[in-house]
């Protein structure tokens, strides 16, 4: 695939040559026309390992869906554009990680490979690090079903790195249930080994804080699954930390565009 440096910018078809423009991603390309059909690569012997690669790549990209959906309202708020192929890309090393099934089906074990995840920013230009600086600690209980995050006293003035016009903001506790996923032979679909805990989640918002007024205790915000289930050894519980900013209007607070953060603290 060549990409395209010449100062006209024009998408569609010209001869042999076929010019698009990526999502995301800046300038034009070119390529050639044709290539294999469809049944081709779904029959043809040389195409085995194109089949394989196609199956491990869209059981990731299932396992990156179900993050996505159990941080929802996090991801709508904060996250950048390619945020699902950033978790899509770390749940294929986590495929890659299975030594025992063969190429094409072998499985997505979270629960076992957590360290991929660990440490994922929900945006890339605002990165939590960069935008809070109080020190906060997050422990799960032993049950793996609810997570404490406590942050230390601390001033906002000289602590948070807000945008231009905030006034408030909220800090965000959040868990989900992220199942692994096993290749089923018989709908030839990734699928996670628990559906009934896959994606259950709980995000918890601390109360509108003031960024001009000092925090003079801890604050605690304590995020627990709904009837606390018993969690198994196939899932992991992914625990996420963020903030987000507001501007007070009288009584009203309104969310900010731009300027959130949040990360995947861990995963016990």
């Amino acid at each position: 695939m060549a990409r395209q440096k010449g100062p006209i910018k024009y998408i569609g078809t010209l001869g042999d040559i076929r010019h698009f423009k990526i999502k995301n991603t800046e300038g034009y390309f070119a390529g050639m026309i044709g290539g294999p059909t469809a049944e081709q690569i779904k029959t043809d012997p040389a195409f085995a390992r194109t089949r394989e690669n196609m199956s491990e790549f869209g059981g990731s990209a299932t396992a990156a869906k179900a993050v996505r959906v159990s941080f929802a309202g996090l991801v709508k708020s904060i996250a950048d554009s390619r945020l699902t192929g950033r978790i899509t890309a770390l749940m294929k090393k986590i495929n890659k990680e299975d030594t025992v099934g063969k190429r094409g089906e072998r499985s997505i074990l979270i629960s076992q490979f957590p360290e991929h995840l660990k440490g994922t920013e929900f945006n890339k230009k605002n990165t939590f690090g960069s935008i809070l600086h109080a020190t906060f600690t997050i422990t799960p209980n032993v049950d793996r079903n609810s997570s404490d995050l406590v942050i230390a006293a601390f001033n906002p003035r000289n602590s948070i790195n807000a945008p231009a016009g905030a006034t408030h903001f909220r800090i965000v506790n959040a868990i989900g249930v992220i199942s692994d996923y096993s290749f089923n032979a018989e709908t030839k679909q990734y699928e996670p080994e628990n559906d009934a805990l896959n994606m259950k989640s709980n995000i918890v918002y601390s109360s509108y804080l003031d960024l001009t007024t000092n925090i003079a205790t801890d604050t605690t915000i304590t995020a627990t699954l709904s009837g606390s289930p018993a969690m198994p050894a196939e899932v992991g519980v992914l625990n996420v930390i963020g903030i987000e900013f507001y501007q007070q209007v009288n009584s009203e607070y309104y969310l900010f565009a731009s300027g959130h953060a949040a990360k995947i603290n861990n995963i016990f």
